[in-house]
């Protein structure tokens, strides 16, 4: 079956359709659910509630635009709107911002280490830190998804980074002195 014909079945509330496309989508959409969650459980939880959306709101897409970036926009703000209702995203001042870079001379860390990480970041650095460097989003944008300031978005930004970057360094000296 087509994913058009799957769409349209399930704006017509076909339950089988609907299973098919959680099927189809399930596993990328985890994926992504895994980068703005504490969590694997937080992460199930955020997933559920997004296809509860999605199929709520099916009648909404117009066939304008690719299907899985609608479904990928509703991921994201379902995962961002349980942070906000949360008031865990902080406003700061543009002078508390502090530039910090992340760099890595080498490829050797654990694609599991890092998603680790992230998912430990405080939920307001980690939110900015996805949508920035994982997802492609602009400040601007970001800071109209948040409801804060671009300042803060650049803050949170820096101090994901400053946060990555002592836990990266952290686990590197450790692997250093295991291997000696």
């Amino acid at each position: 079956m087509g994913l058009e014909l799957l769409i349209e079945k399930c704006k017509r509330n076909d339950t089988k359709a609907q299973s098919e496309l959680y099927k189809l989508f399930s596993r990328k959409m985890f994926s992504l659910c895994l980068k703005y969650s504490r969590n694997r459980a937080e992460a199930e939880d955020n997933l559920q509630d997004a296809f509860l959306i999605i199929f709520e709101k099916i009648g909404q897409f117009n066939n304008t635009g690719a299907f899985e970036g609608w479904i990928k926009r509703i991921v994201i703000n379902n995962a961002l709107q349980r942070y906000r209702s949360k008031g865990v995203l902080n406003i700061v001042n543009e002078e508390q911002i502090e530039d910090v870079t992340v760099e890595s001379e080498d490829d050797d860390l654990n694609i599991d280490f890092l998603l680790s990480c992230i998912q430990e970041l405080p939920d307001r650095y980690r939110m900015v830190f996805n949508l920035y460097a994982l997802d492609g989003f602009s400040h601007k944008e970001i800071a109209e998804m948040l409801n804060i300031t671009t300042g803060t978005t650049k803050s949170n930004l820096a101090r994901a980074r400053m946060i990555l970057k002592d836990k990266i360094e952290t686990y590197k000296s450790q692997v250093n002195l295991q291997t000696l």
